[in-house]
């Protein structure tokens, strides 16, 4: 039955690539300069540096400073620090794209990465405020709050599934440390694999991109077809919902709803990112949930208090 499905989705994605090819390879554009513009420029560099970080065994040297910090946030060890800041600072995909990396490399157990992956893989901060918040919602004044709606929830999720899982990451930090060492095959490796990883990401994104227009020809109700492409992918979500026909309130709610789940184009980032680690996607969903149903009960009362 599963195959049936996919089959079939393949055949109505490959439909409405011949049937509309200007939506189509207008929505791959798209997809593929918000990639470029905005992805590749504020998340490559990171990731290459942070693969030398890892693969070089300088990691301790950052982590460190960031741990007598990050401790009163999240009970995390010492790499599970990095992951932390990654994730809530540069964004989605890093969280779990750097948790993965240091799971393989045994730097923090599985334990903790089950729950790391899963509260740090948010939208960053600056994409909140520059796209979705000034100029879509033209809503700079709830900058600070939608920070609180959008961080509090994985925060407060993530202080309570860590804390019985501190001893074992304690234990992951403790293990020898490899000899710090850092030379060109490292950095070229580091270099590849964050051109790999930004590729990756930027065929998800077109992919996501011209399905979400596809859903945007279906005759069906303003309201049904804004929340079926903000489910599919949040860019094209919160563009649709910035020109509807909405009080601001249900507009802002909505917004938040879509950008703390990530969209399903950002489910299937975070799949690829994750690959080989036995990690589990079913338990990510399902918290992704949680934690959106979370933000959007917090997004109302942010929003009567602060407009």
């Amino acid at each position: 039955m599963k195959k049936k499905l996919i089959f079939l989705g393949i055949l109505i994605f490959t439909g409405y690539v011949l049937m509309f090819p200007q939506y189509a390879v207008a929505s791959a554009a798209d997809g593929l300069v918000l990639w470029y513009e905005q992805v590749l420029p504020s998340l490559l560099p990171f990731a290459i540096v942070s693969n030398i970080l890892i693969y070089s065994n300088y990691l301790g040297y950052i982590t460190r400073y960031l741990y007598p910090v990050t401790r009163h946030l999240l009970p995390t060890s010492e790499n599970g620090a990095f992951v932390l800041i990654s994730g809530f600072l540069f964004g989605f995909p890093m969280g779990s794209r750097n948790c993965a990396q240091l799971l393989k490399c045994g730097k923090i157990t599985h334990d903790e990465a089950e729950v790391l992956f899963i509260i740090t893989n948010n939208i960053s901060p600056v994409f909140i405020s520059s796209y979705i918040l000034c100029g879509q919602l033209k809503m700079p004044s709830l900058i600070l709050p939608s920070y609180l709606v959008l961080f509090l929830p994985p925060l407060a999720a993530g202080r309570i599934l860590l804390k019985a899982r501190a001893k074992t990451a304690a234990a992951a930090y403790n293990k020898p440390a490899s000899q710090s060492q850092i030379n060109f095959k490292i950095i070229d490796a580091g270099i590849m694999n964050g051109f790999e990883t930004l590729t990756r990401l930027g065929g998800y994104i077109m992919l996501f991109s011209m399905i979400a227009s596809m859903l945007q020809l279906l005759p069906l109700p303003e309201s049904i077809t804004i929340q079926a492409v903000g489910i599919t992918e949040i860019t094209n979500g919160i563009h649709r919902l910035s020109a509807a026909n909405l009080p601001a309130l249900p507009r802002y709610v909505l917004a938040m709803a879509f950008t703390a789940f990530g969209g399903l184009s950002g489910i299937a980032q975070t799949s690829s990112m994750i690959k080989g680690t036995g990690l589990s996607m079913k338990r990510y969903c399902g918290l992704k949930l949680l934690l959106t149903a979370a933000s959007a009960a917090l997004a109302y009362p942010v929003y009567l208090l602060f407009c």
